[in-house]
């Protein structure tokens, strides 16, 4: 049996949306049928029967978003409005907290009566839901009033913001408030005007001193005293003004001054401490100040003018309405200029060291003339410059005398150099050193300060100044630097080299100290050995002392001439021994000056020479016969001590830097022409009579290399506590030394062959 499967069709005549809905004029569309599946169809009725959405409660019922408060203190009370602005968020009426502490007189909501309730001391006003209001209501307070003090505590409403407008009675009250922050203050028909933000929900107090109300005075005549002080700068592009003015109100209150702007030139700054604000109007600067009760006002006013030609007319600073003006002015000239002056209207000339000093420090360049004037009724003053420019030229800024250079040789190759410098600057903050590659610098110096090298592009820079430090004479200046180097094979050759720097270097030393595990030999390089100079030896014979000389020294003996004294029966150790208890610091050479008697001699003569470098120093003996130099380093020295009416005495000494001792110098009676002269090599230290005595009247060839001096122990103490590096430095070895004349910006090098022992 066939069965048929009956599909069931269901005819739904659905209204089709009337075209009228969506446009008035049009006519509806004919109805019409549409097939639906059965499934679609339940589908259908099960969206239908599905439940809607509940909406969500709002989190809060209203929302306070701000409130201004406008009071105003009217004999015992504070009396005033606060405007409320928010909204309610419920849909149902809300109770919206409005404000507390406070008496409230009325209330509308926009232009209707608002009733509140009262509700734990708050007042509370019931609001449509899901709308915004503006509420406002009258409110006082009562004012607390001491002596010379007025307050209220006021209740802040809890809203997003609170803005509090208060008018006191009384110009110029100081009004404090806590919790809030006063924006604006002014004083207006007599009263005091301020706004403030309040902090929402926290109690603010408000209080303010009060004094008896008096009638006002009628003002006064304003009057005051002007004393402008103006530097005048001839700059390459622009004539400068810098006025530095003091108004001195001996009468009235003043609450502006104003000055006429000179043509042609434009108000750069104003500044004063008095100051409130300054504009140019219509050609006149006015001054507006604070404080208008008699005082002194003063202003800084800068102004310039562009220039095109070698002459200017300096305008003078006349303020309005002063009762007296004076003041005094002073010109200065960028680069290296020629400038004349012409003065006139009783501007009188004046030395210039006779100038404000405050004027004077403002000043940048070189000081041309300086005049001061007393302004006259019909005769201004006026000031005419002219000037003739030269063009610049370079300047040696700075210069290094001396450079005494301590280098130590490891084992290993590697080098450590102290470089010290005796510098004369004028103006030169950096030194530039160009290191050999592989070298960096350890640590640096100015005058026993330390002071941080800078690495620049082009180089390594050590500072030739610091901050706080004026020299004014010569200073020291050192670095270390650390050189990597190659290191040592049983022999071979070897090349060391210091860098170049940007000074001039009148003499350099050079000291090298190699270990004693080498022997070295067969120097070569652009320094000379410190034994290749002109040596001077002298015999001593009996009653005489014959001197001879490689050439012409600084004590004045021709080479060859033998110039013989006589001591008359003295021996020549009773001329020269040491001063036991006088203490000296490191680097200074001093003593006494006797004469035969014991006497001291005041006023007589000392240099002291270095015998490599030639550079002398030169003392005069004190009312006690003391005399001492400083800043001298280890080595060979000639004292020379004379007197009027006594023979010269020379004598050379082996100098200690580390360990100086003062020395008694005894001058005989003779004429200035006899010179005595005593050499170190034959003379030694008597530690039991504190005497230096002739040794041996055999010359003896001088033992090479010398010794090292203090300079390499003081740098091999330096490793081992203050500088930042771990160098195993030689702490025996051999000492060369060397020597190099006016070193300009070039690199000194050293070679030589060396072997081990």
């Amino acid at each position: 049996m066939n069965r048929h499967l009956l599909l069931l069709g269901i005819s739904i005549v659905l209204a089709q949306p009337s075209f009228a809905q969506l446009r008035s004029d049009a006519l509806p569309p004919a109805p019409g049928n549409v097939t639906l599946s059965l499934d679609e169809y339940n589908r259908l009725l099960a969206l239908a029967n599905r439940p809607g959405k509940k909406s969500e409660a709002p989190p809060a019922l209203y929302v306070l978003k701000h409130a201004d408060l406008k009071l105003r203190v009217v004999n015992d009370d504070v009396l005033g409005s606060i405007q409320f602005e928010g909204e309610t968020l419920g849909s149902n009426a809300t109770k919206v907290p409005l404000t507390s502490g406070m008496t409230i007189l009325d209330a509308r909501h926009g232009s209707k009566p608002l009733p509140l309730l009262l509700e734990s001391g708050t007042h509370t006003a019931i609001l449509p839901g899901e709308s915004e209001f503006a509420v406002s209501v009258d409110a006082g307070l009562p004012l607390a009033i001491e002596t010379g003090r007025a307050s209220f505590t006021l209740p802040v409403p809890t809203a997003g913001s609170v803005r509090l407008f208060l008018t006191v009675p009384g110009e110029r009250a100081n009004v404090q408030l806590n919790h809030g922050i006063i924006t604006r203050r002014a004083s207006l028909s007599g009263n005091t005007e301020i706004e403030a933000t309040l902090v929402p929900g926290q109690t603010a107090s408000v209080w303010w001193n009060t004094r008896e109300v008096v009638a006002p005075a009628v003002p006064r005549e304003v009057r005051f005293l002007s004393d402008v002080s103006s530097l005048v700068s001839v700059t390459e592009s622009d004539l400068q003004i810098a006025a530095l003015v003091n108004l001195n109100v001996v009468q009235g209150e003043a609450e502006q001054f104003s000055v006429a702007v000179p043509d042609g030139f434009e108000v750069t700054a104003v500044n004063g401490p008095s100051l409130e604000s300054s504009e140019v109007q219509n050609g006149v600067l006015i001054l507006k100040v604070a404080g208008h009760g008699p005082g002194t006002h003063q202003f800084l006013v800068s102004l310039e003018r562009p220039i095109n030609e070698a002459k200017a007319s300096s305008p003078i600073l006349s303020f309005k309405d002063a009762q007296r003006e004076t003041g005094e002015v002073l010109v200065e000239g960028q680069g290296t200029l020629e400038l004349t002056a012409k003065e006139s209207g009783g501007l009188k000339r004046l030395d210039i060291r006779e100038i404000n000093p405050y004027l004077r420090a403002l000043s940048r360049y070189s000081l041309q003339a300086a005049f001061r004037y007393h302004r006259q009724t019909n005769d201004a003053p006026a000031l005419a410059l002219e000037w003739n420019r030269f063009p610049d030229s370079s300047v040696l800024a700075a210069i290094a005398e001396h450079a005494t250079v301590t280098t130590l040789v490891t084992s290993e190759g590697k080098s450590l150099t102290e470089i010290r410098l005796t510098v004369k600057n004028q103006a030169q903050p950096f030194l530039k050193v160009d290191l050999p590659a592989g070298a960096s610098i350890l640590s640096a110096e100015v005058s026993g300060e330390k002071v941080k090298p800078v690495q620049g592009a082009d180089g390594n820079r050590v500072p030739l100044l610091r901050a706080g430090f004026r020299p004014a004479g010569a200073y020291t200046v050192s670095f270390v630097f650390l050189h990597s180097g190659a290191p040592f094979a049983k022999k071979g050759d070897s090349d060391i080299s210091l860098p170049k720097m940007d000074v001039p270097i009148g003499v350099l030393e050079w000291e090298l100290f190699l270990p004693e595990q080498f022997k070295v030999k067969d120097f070569s390089g652009n320094a000379m050995s410190a034994s290749l100079l002109p040596a001077r030896y002298e015999l001593y014979t009996g009653n005489f002392v014959e001197s001879y000389g490689a050439g012409k020294g600084s004590g004045g003996i021709a080479g060859g001439e033998i110039r013989k004294l006589p001591m008359n029966g003295r021996d020549f150790t009773s001329f020269i021994t040491l001063a036991p208890g006088v203490a000296l610091p490191a680097g200074q050479l001093g003593g006494y000056v006797f004469d035969p008697s014991g006497a001291v001699i005041p006023n007589a003569q000392v240099e002291v020479q270095n015998t490599v470098t030639h550079g002398t120093w030169s003392a005069s003996t004190t009312a006690e016969g003391y005399w001492a130099v400083g800043g001298l380093t280890s080595g060979t020295y000639q004292i020379t001590a004379s007197a009027l009416g006594f023979r010269v005495i020379r004598q050379t000494l082996n100098y200690d830097a580390s360990n100086p001792k003062a020395y008694r110098t005894t001058l005989d009676v003779g004429s200035a022409t006899d010179t005595i002269e005593v050499q170190a090599s034959a003379l030694e230290l008597n530690t039991e009579t504190a005497t230096l005595s002739s040794k041996d009247k055999k010359h003896k060839a001088p033992l090479a290399p010398p010794p090292a001096s203090a300079n390499v122990f003081n740098l091999q103490q330096r490793v081992a506590g203050v500088l930042p590096i771990a160098v195993d430095v030689p702490r025996a070895g051999t000492s060369y030394r060397f020597l190099r004349p006016l070193v300009v910006n070039e690199e000194t090098k050293l070679s030589f062959t060396y072997k081990s022992k």
